[in-house]
């Protein structure tokens, strides 16, 4: 009698399937973005269906929302009122960020973790990541402002920072403004390999965030280059960082992969704005049952290394299938 391989044995049974299921989604691992603003109430993005800003009063409700629903992590993105070129209001004390992490800490204490976004292109009015010497980003001088945003955050109840700029060295510099100021236990996240990708449109329509010449090209990393993304991330694990992240996630899950094999450290995946946006946008054409559509897309950057996700999906997604 002729024998071959009947995997449909593992996956008829819906009990046995969801057992010998390899790859689940946590909701204690993913992360949700929140947008904070100075103005009055909330606002619809008008590119993101369902993701709002908040002001930091409006703000309360909807992070007690979320905790009921069991997410307890955050990562935080102001808005300022003012824009100027080195975006003094990303550090200041009284910032909308500084603002919102001292309320929010007030209100829930240590039930929200609370991650903030290091990054200077909020505030700049310029737009970019850093500040502009000529037409280009100077990174040396815009390091110790890094330095002085991550420290502000930290000092407003901040558990742990992100930095997002793309900097060269701006882990170290981060690490030793926290370390010299008793904040030796605060992780770094760091968004060591982001891509100058095309997926960020919507949140630079959230954030208010888009360079107003150039591009960020010179900073964020080439998307054909896999090698030298994993240089970025070896970098940033010699300066400090305590997790490493790809973005976006869903295009990149190659050089995920490639650094999950690399690295023991910790690995987040930012599944961005525009990945968002085109899965609600194909669900509102009839085109995509949005719960499958993202439950597999989460799947596949988790299958693929991540331990943690930034999600715009973290709050609705249906846990129980």
């Amino acid at each position: 009698m002729e024998t071959f391989y009947r995997g449909r044995r593992y996956r008829e049974n819906p009990i046995l399937r969801r057992a010998l299921q390899e790859t689940t989604i946590d909701r204690n691992k993913l992360i949700q973005p929140v947008f904070f603003t100075e103005a009055p109430g909330s606002t619809e993005v008008s590119s993101m269906p369902g993701m709002y800003r908040h002001s930091v009063e409006s703000s309360l409700p909807y992070l007690e929302r979320l905790l009921k629903k069991g997410i307890n992590k955050i990562i935080a993105f102001g808005i300022p009122a003012e824009k100027d070129e080195t975006g003094s209001a990303a550090f200041e004390s009284d910032g909308i960020i500084q603002k919102a992490l001292r309320e929010t800490k007030k209100r829930f204490g240590n039930d929200l973790y609370l991650i903030t976004d290091v990054c200077m292109c909020e505030y700049t009015s310029h737009g970019h990541c850093g500040i502009i010497r000529g037409n280009n980003v100077d990174n040396d001088a815009t390091l110790p402002y890094l330095g002085k945003i991550a420290l502000s955050h930290v000092d407003a109840g901040a558990d742990m920072v992100a930095p997002s700029d793309m900097m060269d060295g701006r882990v170290g510099i981060i690490r030793n403004a926290l370390d010299t100021n008793g904040y030796t236990g605060t992780p770094i996240l760091a968004y060591s390999i982001k891509f100058a990708s095309s997926f960020y449109g919507p949140f630079r329509d959230a954030a208010g965030s888009t360079p107003g010449f150039g591009d960020r090209k010179g900073y964020q990393l080439n998307p054909p280059n896999s090698r030298i993304s994993l240089l970025e991330a070896y970098a940033d694990m010699e300066e400090g960082a305590d997790i490493l992240m790809v973005k976006p996630a869903l295009p990149y899950l190659d050089i995920l992969k490639e650094l999950r094999i690399s690295t023991k450290l910790p690995l987040a995946a930012y599944q961005v704005s525009g990945e968002y946006s085109m899965i609600k946008a194909a669900v509102e054409k009839g085109w995509l049952e949005e719960k499958s559509a993202v439950r597999e897309s989460l799947v596949s950057i988790f299958r693929a290394g991540a331990d943690l996700v930034i999600t715009y999906f973290a709050e609705d997604l249906d846990y129980d299938q």
